[in-house]
């Protein structure tokens, strides 16, 4: 399933916006990213996405559920009402009598959410058949066929910051397939609810087979026979938990330095994870490493429990909406952020923002849009482009400090125009400010010195 476009009628700042998505066209790539300043509509598009999307998902929880209502402070200023509409396109096929594969005929579907100010006439109308329609497809999958998979559907905002890592359970959840569902379109991540979850499977793991520490203990037993030793851990393998296995491994894709996730009962009840071979208490990691691990985390375990049939769940299917992505990522995992998503998650339509031009110029096969003052831009593919064209190119930022530009400028032209009293008092404010190791600096260096020699000879 993914959607298609996305269609806003006054909300926010917009009036009309018709946003395809990818894949499109040319574009076989699942990731449409969009760039923009602050305040220019990133966040509302994908907030109207997810508004969207709850329809969906409540009515497949529910025949007659209701999804979120487009809040009234959104509807654009001086407009009566405001309305959303989604284009879906479910992949979905079915068996022939001869066994062959189909599509469905009807493999689209599309609805309308709606809203008026008070006491406004509204100029649009809710319509949610194509909710509906879909809705009641994947009830009757799952309703004869208990296993039959459900796709994700899930939105991460900014206020996703990792705080509270628990140290007990404080109450009872359930682990059902429609808990994948669980405040997926309105919460972002829920450490609590990933360590009660990963608690609870590995306690039904550890029943079936030996934890980690114990098979660190027997290893030293083995040591004159390893073919048992082989046999033992082979065995062991085989009854780790399949939904565990698919968190562990999607993590472990995005932070190779780490391994052994689990929960240790002693001294307290707290979940560790081994980086670089050393084992720490999750709440030492920095803030970057917990956000990354509890969104890959909650990401791989929605789908791990909405997929119960499938032999690696992560290839489930699915869309997930994620706010300023780059968030708390140091630049090197920025870098490789896009790409690694779509390895990890490969049958997931992601749609991102971001500001970091790390992002958008690492990833190939990328659908970028530039939110403008007017308009929303699809850009050419950026792939390849070094970060400080992007920076200069796309989001209208200098590339270095606005002043010391201004101070460098101005040092380069007294330099063309044979100016050198003027020319070396500037690079002596500019030495007072900046390191005696200014890559830019010591260009004008050495410009200044090949002008100064060129006079002589001239002279």
């Amino acid at each position: 399933m993914e959607v298609k476009k996305l269609t806003l009628h006054k909300v926010g700042r917009f009036d009309e916006l018709e946003i395809p998505l990818a894949p499109l066209g040319n574009q076989y790539g699942n990731v449409t990213v969009f760039v923009g300043n602050n305040g220019s509509g990133k966040t509302s598009i994908l907030k109207a996405l997810a508004t969207s999307l709850s329809w969906l998902v409540s009515r497949i929880q529910s025949e007659s559920g209701k999804g979120s209502p487009i809040p009234e402070l959104v509807i654009k200023n001086g407009s009566p009402s405001a309305a959303i509409d989604v284009d879906i396109f479910n992949h979905v096929v079915g068996n022939t009598e001869d066994g062959d594969l189909e599509a469905f005929d009807e493999n689209y579907f599309e609805w309308r959410i709606a809203k008026a100010r008070k006491a406004r006439k509204s100029e649009h109308k809710s319509d949610y058949w194509g909710a509906t329609s879909l809705a009641d497809f994947y009830r009757e999958q799952i309703s004869s066929d208990e296993k039959a998979s459900l796709p994700l559907m899930a939105f991460y905002s900014v206020e996703r910051v990792v705080i509270d890592i628990p140290l007990k359970i404080r109450e009872k959840h359930t682990f059902l397939q429609l808990d994948g569902y669980d405040k997926s379109l309105s919460q972002g991540v829920d450490f609590r609810r990933f360590f009660e979850w990963f608690r609870e499977r590995e306690d039904t793991e550890n029943e079936s087979g030996l934890t980690d520490d114990i098979l660190d203990q027997l290893k030293g037993l083995f040591d004159d026979d390893q073919e048992a030793w082989s046999k033992l851990k082979s065995l062991n393998a085989s009854s780790k938990d399949r939904q565990l296995t698919a968190v562990r491994s999607a993590i472990y894709k995005f932070m190779p330095e780490f391994s052994n996730l689990r929960v240790r009962r002693k001294p307290r009840l707290h979940m560790s994870i081994d980086k670089n071979g050393q084992s720490l208490n999750v709440a030492q990691l920095s803030q970057g490493e917990k956000s990354l691990m509890a969104l890959i985390g909650d990401i791989a375990r929605r789908l791990a429990v909405m997929n119960p049939s499938l032999e690696n769940p992560l290839m489930g299917d699915g869309i997930v909406l994620i706010d300023e992505v780059d968030m708390h990522l140091h630049p090197k995992w920025q870098r490789t952020l896009i790409a690694k998503l779509t390895n990890t998650f490969p049958n997931c339509q992601f749609v991102l923002t971001t500001h970091s031009p790390l992002v958008i110029s690492d990833s190939k096969d990328v659908l970028t849009y530039l939110i403008g003052e007017d308009d929303v831009t699809p850009l050419p593919s950026l792939y390849g482009q070094d970060a400080n064209s992007v920076l200069l190119d796309i989001m209208d930022t200098d590339i270095r400090n606005a002043q010391v530009n201004v101070k460098i400028g101005d040092l380069l032209d007294a330099i063309h125009d044979s100016n050198i009293g003027k020319a070396k008092e500037l690079i002596a404010n500019l030495e007072a400010d900046l390191p005696s190791d200014n890559l830019e600096l010591s260009k004008a260096k050495l410009l200044l010195r090949k002008k100064e020699l060129r006079i002589a000879k001239d002279n």
